[in-house]
C-alpha cells in the first residue's frame, strides 16, 4: 500500500491584528486533505483563497494555528528537518543570482541541504530540465523560460519525493510553458509526486489527477478532475447552418436557442440529463434549417471555479 505524500487534518492559520488583537482574520479554516504517492494533485482557488498561506505552512514559513499536517509520513512539528527534506518547493517569484552558473547554483542549493559531492548528481538534474548546453553559462543570459526550469532544478538537488510548484508558468508564453510541463510529465513519471498551484485552469485540467478547490479558507471541492467536470449541468452545440431566417420558433421546454448571425450559427444550450441531441435535431428539421457543420462545448474547469468560487 502506498504512503500519503501529503496528510493534512483540519488545518486552520488565523492571522490576528497586532494593533487590534479582536481583530482576526482565519486564512484557512480546518482543512482537511490528503495527496497521494505519484499524483499531479491540483490547489487552485482565486485571490485571498488561501493558497499561499496553505503552501507556506508546508515550506515552514508560516506557523500554523492548528491541526495536523503529514509529509511524507513525517509530522510537521515533530520533525521539521525530515518534512524540509521530503520537498522541494518552486516560488513563483523568480529570484536567481545573475552571475552565478545554472550549474554553480545547484551545487550552492545542494550544500545548503548537506549533500555531500558523491551524492549529488547536478549534471542528471540539469540535463532532466534541459539545462545542460547552459550549465555554464550567466543565471542572467537566460530566458524566462530557462529561469523557470531552473527553479525546479534548484528544488531538486536533494532528490525530494514531493515537488511543490507555486504558478510556475506565471509570465511565461505558451510553447516555453508546454516545455516546462514535459518536464514536470517526466519528473512525474520517474516517481516524483507534484503538488501545483495555477491561474491557468485549463492547464489544471490538464495535469491534474485530482484537484482542490479553495475558497476564503475554506475547502469547496475536492475530487479527482473528471468527477469536477461532470458536475457541469448545461451543454451548449452550435449548428452552423445555410441560412438564419428566425429562432423564435425554435423551442424546446428548458432548452435556451440563441443565434450568431454573422456566422450563421444556432446555438443550443441545454441541461444533460434533460434532453437529448436528437431533440434538437428534429426541432432544426422541422423548421428546414440546413445544417453545415456541428460542434459541441461540454465546458471546462473554469466553469466548475467559477460555480465554486461565486459566493
Amino acid at each position: 500500500m502506498k504512503k500519503k505524500a501529503l496528510s493534512v487534518e483540519n488545518l486552520t492559520k488565523i492571522y490576528v491584528d497586532k494593533n487590534n488583537q479582536n481583530s482576526q482574520t482565519k486564512a484557512l479554516n480546518n482543512i482537511s486533505l490528503s495527496v497521494e504517492q505519484g499524483e499531479i494533485f491540483g490547489l487552485l482557488g482565486p485571490n485571498g483563497a488561501g493558497k499561499t498561506t496553505f503552501l507556506s505552512i508546508l515550506a515552514g514559513t508560516v506557523i500554523k494555528t492548528k491541526g495536523d499536517v503529514n509529509v511524507w509520513g513525517f509530522d510537521l512539528e515533530k520533525n521539521p528537518r525530515q518534512v524540509r527534506a521530503s520537498l522541494g518547493i518552486v516560488p513563483q517569484e523568480v529570484n536567481l543570482d545573475a552571475f552565478f552558473s545554472p550549474k554553480k547554483l545547484l551545487e550552492l542549493q545542494a550544500g545548503m541541504y548537506g549533500v555531500t559531492r558523491k551524492d549529488r548528481i547536478t549534471n542528471t538534474i540539469l540535463k532532466m530540465v534541459s539545462l545542460e548546453k547552459q550549465a555554464d553559462s550567466y543565471s542572467r543570459s537566460l530566458s524566462g523560460g530557462m529561469k523557470r526550469r531552473l527553479l525546479i532544478a534548484k528544488a531538486m538537488v536533494h532528490q525530494p519525493p514531493i515537488l511543490v510548484l507555486d504558478e510556475p508558468t506565471a509570465g511565461v508564453d505558451v510553447e516555453l510553458r508546454r516545455n516546462l510541463w514535459n518536464n514536470v510529465k517526466e519528473l512525474n513519471k520517474a516517481g516524483v509526486t507534484i503538488i501545483l498551484t495555477s491561474h491557468y485552469l485549463f492547464e489544471a485540467q490538464e495535469m491534474c489527477d485530482r484537484i482542490a478547490i479553495l475558497n476564503k479558507g475554506n475547502l469547496v471541492a475536492l475530487d479527482t478532475t473528471q468527477k469536477l467536470l461532470d458536475r457541469i449541468k448545461t451543454k451548449k452545440v452550435f449548428f452552423k447552418v445555410k441560412k438564419i431566417d428566425n429562432i423564435n420558433n425554435l423551442k424546446l421546454n428548458g432548452m435556451l436557442f440563441s443565434s450568431d448571425n454573422d456566422n450563421n450559427t444556432i446555438i443550443a444550450t441545454y441541461e444533460k440529463d434533460k434532453h437529448k441531441f436528437n431533440d434538437i435535431l428534429q426541432i432544426l428539421k422541422k423548421n428546414n434549417l440546413e445544417i453545415l457543420d456541428i460542434s459541441t462545448d461540454d465546458g471546462n474547469l473554469e466553469d466548475v471555479f467559477v460555480d465554486l468560487t461565486k459566493s
